[in-house]
């Protein structure tokens, strides 16, 4: 037996889906600028509580060449005393990975004014600038590959290499 309703009617839900925002970031191979990018996001996520609002993905894509070794943790010679970096300790070698970020920025409709200013700031802002940003609304028309690439990727924004920096 169903559950009467006396009075009203069932109705939908007076929620709708909210429209996301795409931003894509290509960094070609600089790790550096790519960790900064990542760093400056998690800034901004705690500092302006976007937690749920701003959501991003690294993607990675090899261009075939074999992997470079990691440096190792411990150097063979025992570390002076001083503070600073010493002349002999090998730079981190540079990834031969491309490596592209996928930002999704989902405020609800009392929240379009804000949703611009970031659309507005992301890409004008240092380590974004130089990674070629693309903004991607509800009617573009790539804006429903880039959602299901979006849903495909990692979940939670990083991987076991990002957990090492």
């Amino acid at each position: 037996m169903a559950p009467r309703r006396l009075d009203t009617r069932p109705r939908r839900s007076q929620t709708k889906s909210m429209p996301h925002i795409y931003m894509q970031f290509d960094f070609g191979k600089d790790e550096e600028k790519a960790q900064l990018a990542r760093h400056k996001l998690e800034v901004w996520k705690q500092a302006f509580r976007l937690d749920k609002k701003l959501l991003y993905k690294f993607e990675r894509e090899t261009d075939g060449a074999p992997d470079a070794e990691p440096v190792a943790a411990k150097s063979e010679k025992p570390k002076a005393k001083g503070k600073g970096k010493s002349k002999d300790e090998p730079e981190t070698p540079k990834s031969n990975e491309t490596v592209k970020l996928l930002l999704r920025l989902g405020f609800s409709n009392h929240e379009k004014l804000s949703e611009q200013r970031w659309v507005d700031r992301i890409p004008t802002e240092e380590p974004f600038l130089a990674a070629s940003p693309r903004v991607l609304k509800p009617g573009d028309a790539d804006f429903a590959d880039t959602e299901k690439q979006f849903e495909e990727l990692n979940p939670g924004g990083w991987d076991r290499r990002d957990a090492r920096r």
